[in-house]
């Protein structure tokens, strides 16, 4: 594929996306008032009704695909009822338009700044994280970052570059860097990487700008240090409501230290966009949850 292919690609499945997302009820959105990175962008936030000042509370922060948004992406991933069950912020920022109007994260070399823009999204978000922990009582044990496409490569690159502030992070159809020396990935983090292995628009097998979803979870097991191989869980999942059964395979290396799980879910038979079910958020919160930073 070609990067003016990729390009093409990502702009038909945002597309389906943003058509894909208008049904649901949207979150409520609480633009920031701190003068910083985050004034020139304001980001979504959902705070559960139980929220109580002083009690540390989980933060999530969504990142959504090429041409999608932050809301459309939150109510996809049906977070916002989630967030609200199991008690834990929702953060749902927006990437910078580029000369389409095509909404974008400046991720990987891969993914998807087509048009060389020199917006420094690593430190934007964690603007969005510092603002959220001044006015809020997150807790930084539990700070998650849960991406799509786009999203999922900028998940994989803050994992790299700002991965001590991070728990853990969750990657639908993302990758991580083709070269694994650019990711420095100073401390462990917990990373999830959930794949189609038919998607036809981020490869499950890679390409040329990008490594596959296994070597994607190679690279952040050989980063955490983990002593085993990859391995079947024995827990396959329901996660796309197209295909019947349990259709997601879910396998962990061993041997990796707290803090520094490196995980494959594969949608057998999944695309770039699966139909998430019900059971999407909840298994991801009940993975988040379980993997605090130590």
């Amino acid at each position: 594929m070609t990067a003016k292919a990729l390009v093409g690609a990502f702009v038909l499945a945002a597309g389906f996306v943003a058509c894909g997302s208008d049904s649901r009820p949207s979150p409520a959105a609480t633009p920031s008032a701190t003068p910083s990175l985050v004034a020139a962008r304001p980001y979504g936030l959902f705070a559960p009704s139980t929220y109580r000042s002083g009690t540390p509370i989980p933060l999530i922060v969504v990142l959504h695909g090429y041409g999608s948004n932050g809301r459309q992406q939150a109510e996809y991933f049906g977070f916002p009822a989630d967030a609200e069950e199991h008690g834990y912020l929702l953060a749902y920022p927006d990437g910078t338009p580029d000369p389409r109007g095509t909404r974008f994260w400046n991720a990987t070399d891969a993914c998807c700044n087509f048009y060389g823009n020199p917006v420094d999204d690593v430190a934007y978000l964690g603007a969005v994280i510092d603002d959220l922990t001044a006015r809020y009582s997150v807790d930084a044990r539990r700070i998650f970052v849960v991406g799509h496409s786009n999203g999922g490569f900028m998940a994989h690159r803050l994992a790299c570059e700002i991965g001590g502030r991070l728990a853990a992070v969750v990657s639908l159809a993302g990758a991580t860097w083709r070269n694994p020396s650019t990711c420095a990935a100073a401390s462990p983090v917990n990373v999830l990487q959930v794949h189609g292995d038919l998607d036809q628009t981020i490869l499950y097998g890679g390409n040329a700008f990008y490594p596959s979803a296994a070597q994607t979870v190679s690279t952040w097991a050989q980063k955490n240090r983990c002593a085993g191989g990859l391995e079947s869980t024995g827990a396959d999942k329901d996660l796309d409501s197209r295909i019947s059964g349990a259709e997601t395979r879910t396998e962990a290396y061993a041997g990796c230290p707290p803090g520094g799980a490196a995980v494959l879910w594969t949608i057998e038979s999944g695309g770039h966009i699966p139909a998430l079910g019900p059971s999407w958020a909840d298994e991801v919160w009940a993975y988040l949850s379980a993997h605090p930073k130590p």
